[in-house]
């Protein structure tokens, strides 16, 4: 799994750097404002300038002080790591901080994008061959099915799955929808 989070609080000149985990992320309140369009554009500017592609970014106002999360990912589609984390947040806090957009106390949190559910792009597909996927079909008579089994490939026509030993061959036309499991279902 890819994940990584590093933390610079930033009151006045004084920033701190630090890596925190997964169980410090909590439910969110994105800002309906103005602020989160410009915001999102200048991560989106910075993030290119760096060498990487902004994934997305949110705004938790809720959390004193504020707290901007910018997740990123590298423009070649490499892992992000937690060194690239901590290196990229010095350019977007610079970036905040020249910009003016901020004229209060903020909490600026830089992460990969992590695992997402379901699966979508070609790399999706080739990272988690072998792991545990249901897919969500509609079959002949447009009724939607459901099988979970070991992702083996996804081609052009099909998504095959390993189901208890046997391989399954899904018409790729005919799935809706493919999303990473537990192993026990």
């Amino acid at each position: 799994m890819k994940f990584c989070l590093a933390v610079t609080s930033c009151i006045g000149d004084r920033s701190i750097l630090k890596p925190i985990g997964l169980a410090v992320r909590s439910s969110h309140c994105l800002l309906p404002h103005q602020i989160l369009t410009d915001f999102e554009r200048l991560a989106a500017t910075t993030a290119a300038d760096n060498g990487y592609q902004l994934c997305g970014v949110e705004v938790l106002t809720h959390r004193k002080p504020m707290t901007m999360q910018v997740q990123i990912r590298h423009a070649g589609g490499e892992d992000v790591s937690l060194d690239d984390c901590a290196s990229f947040s010095t350019p977007m806090e610079e970036a905040i901080e020249s910009s003016q957009l901020l004229t209060e106390a903020y909490v600026l949190e830089i992460s990969s994008p992590g695992i997402n559910e379901t699966l979508l792009t070609d790399r999706d597909f080739q990272t988690f061959r072998g792991f545990p996927v249901e897919v969500i079909f509609n079959n002949e008579q447009h009724s939607k099915m459901s099988r979970k089994g070991l992702l083996h490939e996804r081609s052009k026509d099909y998504v095959l799955l390993n189901i208890k030993g046997r391989m399954s061959r899904i018409p790729r036309e005919e799935v809706t929808d493919v999303r990473l499991i537990s192993p026990s279902g």
